[in-house]
């Protein structure tokens, strides 16, 4: 069964806590992505090239692999060099997600997508508009992703619910569509089918307990009033 096949029809998940936080531990990384394939994941999102080597010697599901940086001249933040797709294959990804947009960056989308391929991976662009996916199919990407929709100055938004009308939009250009950003419930993820997606990313609803803490207390709070 090739990696696609695999993935078609389930859920990855994002197994990364807030930078800093209580939880960025390598230890506790590997044991939220053992306890998310024991709920049924199908594959896993991992960021960090040790975070990588760890994970990949517990499961053996698909992992996604994105090295995130941030970096003084350009807005992209998602595997921006050519050397974190590398370094993240040689550490056990078979998917390597960039970002897909048409910001400038320091290594090119292309020269990105072509090492990834010639390292044996599939790769996966992070998109926030179907000229993004255009784009990303054109130069042999395997997967588009609608992960950036609603977190670009051109796609910015206030909405709450994900962009399901980019994964119809993507679904058209044929291709492994994969939807991913404000899947935050299990009735949203099932939409993201619905509408055409290949399969689903849930990172935070699942993954970042200072997220879910912050829903609850933010609700219990507003009823207490």
């Amino acid at each position: 069964m090739t990696i696609l096949n695999s993935l078609k029809g389930g859920l990855v998940v994002s197994c990364q806590p807030l930078t800093g936080g209580p939880m960025d531990q390598t230890d506790i990384i590997v044991a939220m992505a053992r306890a998310a394939v024991d709920g049924g994941a199908d594959g896993l999102r991992i960021e960090g090239v040790n975070n990588m080597r760890a994970v990949r010697a517990a499961v053996s599901v698909p992992l996604i692999g994105i090295v995130k940086r941030d970096l003084p001249d350009t807005p992209v933040r998602i595997t921006p060099f050519v050397s974190d797709a590398l370094e993240l294959i040689e550490a056990g990804a078979d998917i390597v997600a960039y970002d897909a947009t048409d910001r400038p960056s320091r290594d090119t989308r292309s020269d990105i997508v072509r090492a990834i391929f010639e390292a044996g991976a599939l790769a996966m662009g992070d998109c926030a508009t179907l000229r993004d996916a255009k784009a990303a199919q054109d130069i042999g990407t395997a997967i588009i992703g609608t992960t950036l929709s609603g977190y670009t100055a051109e796609t910015e938004t206030e909405a709450t619910d994900p962009d399901f009308a980019l994964v119809t939009a993507f679904t058209k250009l044929g291709g492994f569509v994969m939807a991913e950003g404000r899947y935050n419930a299990p009735d949203l993820a099932r939409r993201a089918i619905e509408a055409g997606a290949n399969c689903v990313t849930v990172g935070s609803a699942i993954t970042r307990i200072e997220h879910i803490s912050q829903w609850f207390s933010d609700a219990v709070k507003r009823a207490a009033k």
